[in-house]
């Protein structure tokens, strides 16, 4: 018997099945602004407690979309804000809240550093919803439903250390298509190079990304 066809109606519905597992950039982009406004709240201890509200619900749906469930320590793990290495409590919290205000109004005084911390929690969301997405789809090795502690804090090792490397690694390039029968004189074929290349930095930057989150999850398998 002949597979059904990717243009069938059985072969669509497998096609859309498995699109459907995966969390779409627009439902990632909505947490990310979440993350963003928990970064807004000028108070000690709400902003992390805001942005683990955010990054625990997302997790759970990236994880339901692909038929498996968090064990409660793992949830935890993967929603902290604050790496699972960085001292823990309400004191560290405090400190280091005051240190990153302080650095924040120190920047200010030189440039508009007011979106930093917000920018700082919309880009670690919406990375951890996508490489979490990302090892779920095709880099976990494990076949039980339940994700335990052990399992979530080799990701999100991984997840952080991508976030940091991602500037370093070399990720593999992708040609871009030239224009056909192009009527564009050179003035405007300049400005749309820059455009047009200030318009691919995120996905680049999502390349290098990916790159760097292969790289450290391969090397923690070993």
């Amino acid at each position: 018997m002949r597979p059904p066809s990717p243009l069938s109606p059985d072969g669509a519905s497998a096609l859309d099945e498995r699109a459907s597992s995966r969390i779409d950039g627009g439902r990632l982009g909505v947490y990310a602004a979440l993350g963003a406004t928990a970064g807004t709240v000028p108070l000690p201890w709400v902003p992390d407690a805001l942005a683990r509200r955010v990054r625990g619900a997302l997790v759970h749906d990236v994880a339901v979309r692909h038929g498996l469930s968090l064990a409660h320590e793992a949830r935890d793990l993967l929603a902290d804000p604050s790496s699972p290495d960085h001292p823990r409590g309400a004191l560290a919290k405090t400190v280091r809240y005051v240190g990153v205000r302080l650095a924040l109004r120190t920047l200010t005084r030189v440039g508009p550093a007011g979106m930093i911390w917000p920018l700082r929690h919309a880009i670690q969301t919406y990375a951890l919803g996508h490489l979490f997405d990302r090892y779920l789809a095709g880099g976990r090795k494990q076949e039980t439903v339940r994700i335990d502690v052990e399992e979530a804090r080799r990701v999100r090792h991984a997840i952080d250390g991508a976030l940091t490397r991602a500037l370093s690694v070399v990720a593999v390039p992708v040609s871009e298509p030239d224009a056909v029968d192009d009527q564009r004189d050179p003035t405007t074929a300049l400005v749309d190079g820059l455009l047009v290349g200030a318009a691919g930095v995120p996905a680049r930057l999502m390349r290098r990304l990916d790159a760097a989150f292969d790289e450290l999850l391969a090397s923690s398998d070993g």
